[in-house]
């Protein structure tokens, strides 16, 4: 095996793959294309390659349940088409109505898929975050997995659904370990792939007096990353993942995620309310509610960039709700933001479902070619040497959320993004007489606009560098990049 994706040696905040630097960016399917069994993940996998794509996230163990806002997700299987690590053998029924689990007998078909979709992803140079273990979230949640007592004949007890992700009952602990030494163990000869430990651990859930708290549910983190280690031999892979949030009063942590100590490479945070890091709040949205939030989001990715470990905004589901062009448009505006602040990024685009791989054709006329302009314009930069530029611009116009990236002194992009929610009745309309204004070092340089929407650049026009420059800009709606590159002398 060559060397797995790893931390880019000149530069902590992004990754080298295969020899090349690579940012992690995606609108991906929900994670279920090995568990779900008429998922055609070849297809799939075919349109995330050819949109610049570099990152799908996979569960392996998880599954959840339909519900009304999100009822088709691949990670919802019906219950005959769920594809286990484990063999159903029965002949008592789980609380699915299908056969129970034998936690001692892997399931040959899981292990099948997994190591085709791998390959195949590999083919392509996607990057998989195989995550091994999940929040359960809610009884009817829980009574899907099979580590649930009632689910598999091994005599597992019956346990809370708020104790999962803790050390409490070691006999579940040990499933839980022994499920991810597997996983490992399969998939440690790839070097596509990264570990994420545990998606979205939560600590104080309601609905139990006395339920795990947040440092004790980083313990149980704690105990799954040193599983991970044990079994992940010479060349070991990335972990990613965050910090256990609270329940109530909600708030979702990173500063511990980000410390030395704690068990992590990559920390993937969710964005959502009360994000907070160093004692500072920020507010990214609501879940699913088709707000924008821009500036926090943008402030968080710049605020953690000088911290070591690099940040992927992932799993954004602030309008993944909504398939239609408004919320395409957000997370079009989060996606340029969180790459072009130092971050990566990953949204679920639920237009993928179980025979529609490849989502719609509105959705690959938007978002999906959508993405794939921002992955090839990103990748055109230096970026082991590019960075974010924060309060490069004199000061920002009005309505106006701006993140700047570049390698100073050669190339720059400046990314204007309308930052109005939808409830402003102006939002979405044309923006005319912008300009900007910055520094440029002295020398000769060309400047284009270049269209996240359409991927095109505009001609390029000849510009010089020296204090105060001033640059208007062409009407735009809702967002444009800046491209100024350096004209070799």
């Amino acid at each position: 095996m060559t060397t797995p994706i790893r931390i880019h040696p000149e530069n902590s905040k992004c990754f080298e793959f295969r020899g090349k630097p690579l940012a992690l960016l995606t609108a991906t399917e929900h994670y279920g294309a090995v568990m779900n069994r008429p998922f055609r993940f070849e297809r799939y996998l075919d349109d995330a390659a050819q949109h610049g794509m570099t990152l799908t996230r996979l569960f392996t163990l998880f599954r959840e349940l339909q519900n009304h806002c999100n009822p088709y997700s691949t990670c919802k299987p019906e219950s005959p088409d769920y594809i286990a690590p484990f063999r159903r053998v029965g002949p008592e029924t789980a609380l699915d109505g299908q056969p129970k689990y034998d936690l001692d007998q892997w399931n040959p078909e899981f292990f099948d898929r997994l190591h085709r979709f791998l390959t195949l992803a590999s083919d392509r140079g996607i990057i998989v975050e195989v995550v091994l273990l999940s929040n359960t979230y809610a009884p009817e949640i829980w009574n899907l997995n099979p580590l649930h007592g009632t689910n598999n004949i091994n005599k597992l007890p019956v346990i809370p659904w708020q104790e999962y992700n803790s050390l409490r009952h070691i006999a579940v602990v040990e499933r839980q370990r022994a499920h991810v030494r597997k996983i490992v163990e399969e998939t440690r000869r790839y070097d596509n792939i990264i570990y994420e430990i545990c998606n979205e651990p939560g600590g104080h859930a309601p609905g139990l007096a006395n339920s795990p708290g947040r440092d004790e549910v980083d313990e149980w983190q704690r105990v799954i990353a040193r599983t991970i280690r044990e079994s992940d031999g010479p060349n070991p892979h990335l972990i990613a993942g965050h910090e256990a949030f609270r329940y109530d009063p909600w708030e979702h942590g990173a500063t511990k995620s980000f410390d030395a100590d704690f068990p992590l490479d990559i920390v993937n945070m969710h964005p959502l309310p009360n994000l907070t890091y160093q004692r500072q709040g920020y507010d990214l949205g609501v879940f699913m509610s088709k707000q924008l939030c821009l500036r926090p989001f943008r402030n968080f990715c710049l605020d953690t960039y000088a911290e070591r470990k690099p940040l992927n905004m992932d799993e954004d589901n602030i309008a993944s709700q909504y398939k239609d062009y408004e919320g395409w448009t957000i997370h079009r505006k989060r996606a340029w933001t969180a790459l072009l602040s130092g971050a990566h990024y990953d949204y679920i685009d639920f237009s993928i479902i179980n025979y529609c791989e490849t989502g719609t054709e509105a959705s690959q006329r938007c978002i999906r070619s959508w993405m794939g302009h921002l992955s090839r314009f990103f990748h055109r930069f230096d970026l082991a040497k590019a960075r974010p530029l924060r309060d490069w611009l004199h000061d920002e116009p009005p309505t106006i959320c701006a993140s700047v990236f570049g390698v100073p002194n050669d190339e720059y992009a400046i990314y204007l993004a309308d930052e109005r929610e939808l409830s402003d009745a102006t939002a979405g309309t044309k923006l005319e007489d912008i300009s900007i204004r910055f520094d440029l070092p002295e020398g000769a340089y060309e400047v284009a606009a270049y269209s996240p929407k359409s991927g095109q650049h505009s001609p390029w026009w000849p510009f010089t560098g020296g204090h105060n420059r001033q640059l208007r800009l062409p009407t735009f709606e809702h967002d444009i990049v800046v491209h100024i590159r350096r004209i070799a002398s």
